[in-house]
């Protein structure tokens, strides 16, 4: 009889014992030489792990039910050996399933957690829970999915079972080979059966299972060379069935030394194996792109027709081949995900790639296609050209959506999709911005009410309530009394002169700048009057409503670059002045923390993808007016470091470059620290008609006949504008690849005319694009033109530096981007400077509030005006968003409706849920 460890002289050569991984007990053990080899290899390798992420703390966790220690004692003293941390939790000895999978899942997200072993009784040990273990921390490798991958082949891609991993050291210690042997498995049931047979089968073993009653099994014995036993099988084997040679693994007693100490070894190893992994997956992934195919059809549908009939990828798809990992997505549907700013720290060291920013000549009211020429550029470069590429796209607001210009997510074959979901709500950030930019203006008219209302006891009582018998200042309120140069803590310190400090901001109602905002071009709101309610006993004034888009917020989410930054650039908006002439603050008003925690979703990218199934990333859509008008720096960081080294990132600036671009250079490079490495410049034909003489055009009136038929004249002197635009961004030290969007009136004499004099004026290039008409395959020339031209080496500067004075930095673009003569000043803008002088925002950039329709202040001047005097009628501040705005002439930050908006075609099927009439 065969029974616990007999050694019976010849018969058999090796007897070994295993445990069970649902039963154990700590025996102590001697540690051999590969058990030691064992132990080195794991430290090293954890060594390896900590030192790449030091903030990490490998852990094994034991879940078990009942409070016995000695499984935890056993596994520290292994730990201990291997540099690894254990924890212990201790569920109730008659918990429930429900209470296990509530530990499972809290350790699953834990991210110092490795591995997860179960210490539980048989009936807790459902396939339920064994799957609810993310597969990368199952120390016992017997989930279906580790199972599975084992049974596939793919053995380096889960974690082995330590018990089947104990089996196998044990018999690779007997240094006898075991290809073309025979092993026979009795008793095993369950994974542990699949996996000992997959192994043994992979060594080149024959290998046959039977249960305990089977009437075969000592035949099945006597023919084996390797036998390995476990369950309760009540069956005596007796050293007469086993022939001479064989090797007997017993995993049904927990006695045996030796035998404990190796699998503990193997589930330790396992912890090791996960964090390895984990670190291996937190480096950069190579990109696996799977494009979308394209079938352009002529004559091109509508945007929205064109849209419906691509089916995108899902967005967790695509953020897989785009070398995301599952815990940076939020997803917002199927078709749209946020991108959390993790990202950023887990690819800190990863270079970056090529910077490219599209730009445009001055347009017409019509838009000239920058954002068609991004994503039809984007498209040529990873669907076709197989490079790495991202778009960056500002937000569209929904007041020209349902106005008069249509959304922005491209057009014909060169769009985001879904548009629908792009021009429209996409995931809140607008919505967001509206929400913390009028808590602001609430709280501007309720602390002028309560101010003028209430005495300064009052105010201070009210302010620092007595909460359960205790006074305390909020933290924000102690920042105050910190400004204010009061170091005191205790409320009931403070001296009736400290209090009244404290408590009276002394708003004056004349000098409130901060406005309310609403995402919907509504002209009735351009000047309003506020608190004409009796519960506001008299206090009203005069205020406005500004589009949300013209919202300082939406500059700061475009410029910030995390979370305390943008926290501390919201506590810096000013929001009016005292009426002793001192700037009044977000912080001041103790607002800051809540505009945060409004903010903090929208401050994460939206990802979606473009018609060919390359990556796009939507945020932020500050007006290129009176803010700098550029997609989020936050986007193109993240995008940067997602592209690799050898990818591009292609990013928008709104309007002309004249605008736009000079922005981007002098106010987003310097809030990134990144530098461009090309600029793009978009073209029409029908624009540079318009700069050459031909007549106004309106958006919904049908174009004039010059902009149809061929005009060579009208095209070269259009031309001069182009000139002037290349002019401007070399003034930057950045390459230029010129972009002709084609239209289907263009001809061929005019395309080449345009090409000829933009190479002839410094472009690297200049390419014409038919993507509207063909997709990614119509800017393969353009995308070509963007590599090389990225090639070179770029000298990028900046325009001005920060230590000039104001009025030389508002004369310094007028004079070299606008072409005027000089500037003259208001007694009302001169003033201000003054005042900003004094307050020290004298070092903050410069960002023009001036008319898009031409480089001049004068919209009617196209071309290329000279000989004019550049107007700043006032100056503003936007010290949250960290730049100075002069205002040249008079900016509308509130559009209104034209006489047929585009709403009268926008449709929905009740029955379908399908959106008609959008593009």
């Amino acid at each position: 009889m065969v029974k616990g460890f007999v050694c019976c002289g010849t018969v058999i050569q090796s007897l070994v014992v295993l445990i069970s991984s649902t039963s154990f007990f700590p025996i102590c053990v001697s540690v051999s030489l590969s058990d030691r080899e064992i132990i080195q290899r794991s430290r090293a390798e954890l060594a390896s792990v900590v030192k790449a992420h030091p903030a990490i703390k490998p852990t094994l966790a034991i879940l078990q039910a009942g409070e016995d220690d000695r499984l935890l004692e056993m596994n520290k003293k292994m730990a201990g050996k291997v540099g690894l941390n254990v924890m212990q939790i201790c569920l109730p000895r008659q918990c429930t399933e429900e209470e296990v999978l509530e530990e499972v899942l809290r350790l699953n997200e834990d991210a110092n957690v490795h591995g997860v072993f179960l210490c539980l009784p048989p009936s807790l040990l459902s396939r339920r829970i064994l799957n609810t273990i993310k597969p990368e921390k199952d120390v016992d490798g017997v989930s279906d999915l580790n199972v599975g991958r084992l049974v596939s082949g793919a053995l380096s891609e889960g974690l082995p079972s330590p018990v089947a991993g104990a089996v196998l050291e044990l018999l690779a210690r007997h240094d006898a080979p075991l290809a073309g042997k025979t092993a026979v498995l009795v008793g095993l049931e369950g994974p542990l059966k699949v996996i000992l047979q997959v192994l043994l089968q992979s060594d080149g073993m024959e290998v046959q299972t039977s249960l305990w009653s089977s009437d075969s099994l000592q035949k099945l014995i006597r023919r084996a060379d390797v036998v390995v036993v476990t369950g309760t099988g009540s069956v005596e084997l007796l050293p007469s069935w086993f022939k001479p040679g064989v090797t007997l693994v017993n995993c049904r007693s927990a006695l045996m030394p030796g035998v404990v100490f190796l699998w503990c070894l193997c589930a330790l190893n396992n912890v090791v194996r996960s964090s390895m992994s984990w670190v291996e997956n937190q480096q950069y992934q190579p990109w696996t792109l799977r494009p979308l195919k394209l079938q352009p059809l002529s004559p091109v549908p509508s945007d929205i027709e064109i849209s419906r009939a691509q089916t995108p990828k899902p967005i967790v798809q695509l953020a897989e081949e785009i070398g995301l990992l599952p815990e940076e997505l939020e997803a917002y549907g199927c078709t749209k995900a946020k991108v959390r700013l993790s990202l950023l720290t887990r690819l800190q060291h990863q270079p970056m790639g090529k910077y490219v920013l599209v730009a445009g000549i001055t347009p017409t009211p019509l838009g000239e296609g920058k954002s068609t020429v991004t994503i039809g550029l984007v498209q040529a470069l990873s669907a076709h050209l197989k490079l790495n590429s991202f778009a960056c796209l500002r937000q569209p607001s929904q007041g020209p959506t349902f106005g008069v210009k249509g959304g922005a997510a491209g057009g014909g074959y060169a769009q985001v999709i879904p548009m629908e979901e792009f021009n429209l709500h996409l995931t809140g950030d607008i919505h967001a911005i509206t929400a913390a930019n009028n808590l602001v203006a609430a709280a501007v008219d309720a602390r002028i009410l309560h101010e003028a209302t209430q005495s300064d006891k009052a105010l201070y009582n009210r302010l620092v309530p007595s909460v359960n018998g205790v006074r305390r200042f909020s933290p924000i309120q102690l920042g105050r009394l910190q400004r204010l140069g009061i170091n005191k803590s205790d409320p009931s310190t403070l001296t009736p002169e400290e209090v009244s400090s404290f408590v009276r901001l002394d708003l004056d109602p004349a000098k409130v700048t901060w406005q309310r905002v609403v995402d919907t071009n509504d002209r009735f709101l351009r000047k309003i009057t506020v608190g004409q309610a009796n519960t506001e006993k008299g206090h009203s004034r005069q205020t406005q409503f500004d589009i949300a888009v013209a919202s300082e917020i939406m500059a700061i989410l475009a410029l910030t670059d995390g979370l305390a930054d943008m926290k501390s650039r919201l506590g810096r908006m000013v929001v009016g002045s005292s009426r002793s002439g001192q700037p009044v603050t977000a912080d001041d008003l103790g607002v800051t923390g809540a505009l945060a925690v409004l903010m903090k979703d929208a401050i994460k990218p939206t990802l979606m993808q473009t018609l060919e199934g390359t990556p796009v990333f939507v945020h932020a859509g500050p007006f290129a007016n009176i803010a700098h008008g550029n997609s989020s720096v936050l986007a193109d960081q993240l995008a940067l470091k997602l592209v690799g080294k050898e990818g591009y990132v292609v990013t928008e600036a709104g309007f002309g470059a004249d605008i736009g671009m000079e922005k981007f250079f002098n106010i987003k490079c310097r809030a990134s620290g990144l530098k461009p490495d090309v600029v793009v410049l978009v073209a029409t034909i029908r624009a540079l008609k318009m700069h050459g003489g031909g007549p106004s055009v309106t958006a919904g009136v049908p174009l004039p006949k010059e902009y149809i038929d061929e005009d060579l004249h009208l095209v070269s002197e259009g031309c001069s504008n182009l000139k002037k635009q290349i002019e401007i961004a070399h003034l930057f030290g950045v390459p230029v690849v010129v972009a002709l969007n084609i239209f289907k009136t263009d001809t061929e004499a005019e395309i080449d005319l345009v090409c000829r004099i933009a190479e002839a004026s410094g472009a690297s290039a200049a390419v014409p694009c038919h993507h509207w008409t063909r997709g990614g395959r119509g800017s393969v020339e353009l995308a070509h033109a963007v590599k090389e031209a990225a090639a070179q080496k770029s000298h990028f500067r900046f325009l001005y530096s920060l230590q000039t004075p104001i009025v030389e930095k508002i004369r310094t673009i007028a004079q070299k981007v606008y072409g005027a003569d000089d500037i003259e000043l208001s007694p009302e803008a001169q003033a201000k400077i003054e005042y900003y002088n004094q307050q020290g925002f004298d070092t903050l950039p410069v960002c023009m509030a001036k008319t898009h329709l031409s480089l001049s202040h004068m919209p009617d001047k196209k071309g290329v005006p000279t000989g004019f005097i550049l107007p700043i009628r006032d100056v503003r501040a936007s010290i949250g968003a960290g730049f100075i705005y002069p205002l040249v002439g008079t900016m509308s930050t509130m559009p209104g409706l034209p006489t047929r908006p585009c709403f009268y075609d926008i449709d929905l099927d009740p029955n379908t849920e399908e959106i008609t009439g959008l593009f």
